[in-house]
């Protein structure tokens, strides 16, 4: 049996767009056939949930109960990959919690497959996160991720500021996720369905959907840029996986 893998996506910087990171993963692995559930840390009321409601659970990863719903069952299910949403601020206190239960210790000694998405604005601010996660990081392949939600550049990085931070991580991987034109994005939010879903006509059932061609092709050009970078970095290898046939809709 494989070994499970765990994808925690997130940021304590809040509008840097984690979930729809996270959206554009549960695509991705849907789309190379790679079982996958998926935990939204916003409680009560997820957005993960709401565009994902069959592979995802609400949980409040700051009690003991629901950490045990996401960590005592990595072995008892059928999905190889969990991906963890967590809300914005949570990012830490979650990385402290993984080491506090042995999670950490797990994944270092080869037990578990653990993967940190993090999430990171056009600020020093979200720079400095990453001196906060930087300890907990053994044992982890860790990501440094781009997301440009806006025309907002990366300006106030200079390369030795950025690169200061960047290398305090050994192995730290940098991905970028290219802006998504702003009345595709908004349609999506309205329609409350999968980007896979949108890009195919579909409802949130896989009813026919009669969503604009025009955005549909925008949504379609920027997936598969990020989609790009995620076979880039081999993620389908990472979380153990064996690259299957690619379909283009769900």
């Amino acid at each position: 049996m494989a070994k499970p893998a765990v994808v925690v996506v997130g940021a304590d910087k809040g509008g840097v767009g984690k979930t729809t990171v996270s959206r554009t993963l549960l695509d991705y692995f849907s789309a190379n056939n790679v079982p996958t559930r998926a935990f939204d840390t916003e409680s009560p009321r997820g957005t993960l949930k709401r565009f994902h409601p069959e592979i995802t659970e609400i949980v409040d990863m700051t009690t003991t109960a629901d950490q045990m719903k996401i960590f005592d069952t990595l072995n008892a299910v059928s999905p190889s990959v969990t991906v963890i949403d967590v809300r914005a601020g949570l990012l830490s206190p979650a990385l402290a919690s993984l080491r506090d239960i042995g999670f950490l210790d797990a994944a270092k000694a080869g037990q578990i497959t653990f993967a940190v998405f993090h999430i990171l604005g056009p600020s020093i601010a979200s720079l400095e996160e990453i001196a906060e996660t930087a300890g907990f990081m053994t044992g982890a392949k860790y990501f440094l991720v781009k997301n440009f939600i806006n025309d907002t550049q990366f300006f106030q990085w200079d390369q030795a500021t950025y690169n200061s931070y960047f290398h305090r991580i050994k192995d730290a991987t940098e991905l970028t996720i290219p802006k998504l034109n702003e009345m595709a994005y908004e349609q999506v939010e309205v329609s409350s369905v999968p980007f896979l879903k949108f890009v195919a006509n579909k409802g949130i059932h896989d009813e026919a959907a009669n969503y604009s061609f025009v955005l549909r092709g925008y949504v379609r050009h920027w997936l598969a840029n990020v989609w790009s970078e995620y076979d880039r970095i081999r993620l389908t290898d990472i979380v153990g996986s064996k690259p299957a046939a690619r379909s283009s809709e769900k």
